[in-house]
């Protein structure tokens, strides 16, 4: 078999319900856009059944390159993605939401800019051009996510509008050595991630992409987002504060 070319990591928790539809959607896209690629489901301790759902629909597809990771135990979401980029065997690995918010046609935005060896790092934005968010979040939902990422900006430094969007891709041979670095298993795990590589001097880029609200976010709209503010500020602290080191990455030019 052809050595994949391109990883694609979903984070999945308690998905069962949408996730076969989804996965899907995304595998009938890879065989158009990217046929040879690998796609990775991570089941981080779901109680509905999720990896079971996947494992299932892949035995049916032995067309694909495609895995289950599980996970007995609910760890978090940044536990699930780190161990998903860490698995994938292709030198470019793409996050996706598992609820597929950005539609997977967007994904040459955010690969292209890599295989062209000019990025390490591209994240989606909703915040670039609002204009392409279909179904938009609750009010407060979307008025707390622009003011938490007014304080990442604050406290992080970091010049990006949105932190949070769950499209994100990588080159993992300059990333790799960060996500093994990153520590943070909650949802401010992006946070850290573009936080190291940002230190590391690794190249990123954020662009805009189309974006839908899907209902059944597992998000506290309060309780996690001062959990992830508190992750923040401990990030800053442990980084800037020399309690842990940022080896300079390899980039490639």
């Amino acid at each position: 078999m052809t050595p994949p070319q391109l990883a694609v990591v979903v984070p999945a928790f308690n998905e069962a319900r949408r996730l076969t539809e989804n996965l899907l959607t995304l595998l009938g896209y890879l065989q158009s856009y990217r046929p040879e690629a690998e796609l990775i489901v991570v089941d981080d301790g779901s109680a509905d059944g999720t990896a079971q759902v996947a494992e299932e629909l892949f035995a049916r597809r032995p067309d694909v390159m495609a895995r289950v990771l599980r996970f007995a135990v609910n760890r978090g979401k940044g536990h699930a993605v780190r161990a998903g980029l860490l698995a994938a065997q292709a030198p470019i690995a793409v996050l996706s939401d598992a609820d597929l918010s950005t539609p997977f046609t967007e994904l040459p935005k955010i690969v292209e800019p890599i295989e062209a060896g000019r990025y390490d790092i591209v994240l989606g934005s909703r915040a670039l051009d609002r204009s392409l968010i279909g179904h938009h979040q609750p009010w407060r939902r979307e008025q707390g996510g622009k003011v938490f990422n007014r304080l990442v900006r604050l406290t992080t430094g970091l010049p990006f509008f949105d932190t949070q969007c769950g499209f994100k891709a990588f080159r993992m041979e300059t990333a790799r050595p960060i996500i093994e670095q990153a520590q943070i298993d909650g949802f401010a795990f992006d946070v850290e991630l573009l936080f190291l590589a940002r230190r590391a001097g690794l190249r990123l880029l954020e662009v805009p992409v189309r974006w839908d609200h899907n209902e059944g976010s597992k998000v506290h709209i309060v309780r996690d987002s001062l959990r992830m503010f508190a992750e923040v500020v401990s990030l800053r602290t442990r980084v800037a504060g020399g309690r842990q080191q940022v080896a300079a990455a390899k980039t490639s030019r």
